[in-house]
């Protein structure tokens, strides 16, 4: 990673009030990109504003949304002029709730999020890209997108069909300037997966028993393999998906 090559750069970024995209914003953040947030929870977006208050902005409001997401899209172009990147990080579990257990309301809050959410971001941003020839999508699949048995019936689907659109996305864009890669994380230690830890935590030392590298990641972790798919060291890395799951998916 070029030395100081996200500066200047603007970085728009759904969930990234807690989790793995905060420390998504924090680190290009760190990196001196300017970061645009869009989330549910503003309290959370409240603490990257006090520590990073030239540099970040946000709009409260959900990437199931179409008027949040474009009156946030919008907002961060006035501010900050463009968007070079986009990590569309938010998403929600299911509860591991197999597909008899799994009513039309639960089926479509998941895929409204991870997957209709990530379409509406896309479909809002890549407009402004294209004008300008250039621009990263890092998408949040998950093992999920990738095996069963990491979630439910529409976890497992949605993650799957991040994987799809992540593909699509850069093999009819790549050519104009467009790179669109996905990220899935195997077990990270974030607020969404809190119910693991709980009690005696025996949910937690399972998974990371079963996990080959024997423990949990971090949510820093992730940041990290996300700022390499975001930089110029990746460049010829097009429409795949890593995995960052401590050899799970290796089994």
């Amino acid at each position: 990673m070029a030395q100081g090559e996200f500066t200047g750069k603007t970085v728009f970024i759904t969930g990234a009030a807690s989790g793995i995209g905060f420390a998504q914003a924090n680190a290009f953040l760190e990196k001196g990109a300017s970061v645009y947030g869009l989330d549910v929870d503003q309290a959370g977006l409240e603490k990257l504003v006090i520590k990073y208050p030239a540099n970040f902005r946000y709009s409260r409001g959900s990437v199931n949304n179409q008027t949040d997401v474009t009156e946030s899209v919008s907002r961060a172009i006035d501010t900050f002029k463009h968007i070079d990147i986009v990590c569309n990080t938010a998403g929600v579990l299911d509860g591991f709730a197999k597909t008899l257990d799994t009513d039309e309301v639960l089926w479509d809050r998941i895929m409204n999020t991870n997957i209709k959410g990530m379409f509406f971001v896309t479909n809002t941003i890549l407009p402004f890209m294209l004008n300008r020839k250039s621009g990263v999508f890092v998408n949040m699949a998950s093992i999920a997108g990738l095996v069963g048995g990491s979630g439910g019936a529409a976890y497992t689907a949605s993650k799957h069909a991040v994987v799809g659109y992540t593909k699509q996305v850069d093999l009819d864009y790549c050519r104009e300037g467009i790179r669109a890669n996905a990220i899935a994380p195997g077990a990270i230690q974030t607020p969404m997966n809190a119910a693991d830890f709980e009690g005696d935590g025996k949910t937690a030392e399972w998974v990371a028993d079963e996990t080959p590298a024997g423990r949990w990641a971090q949510p820093e972790e992730v940041a990290k393999l996300t700022l390499y798919l975001a930089g110029t060291a990746s460049d010829y890395i097009h429409g795949t998906v890593i995995p960052i799951d401590g050899g799970w998916t290796a089994k």
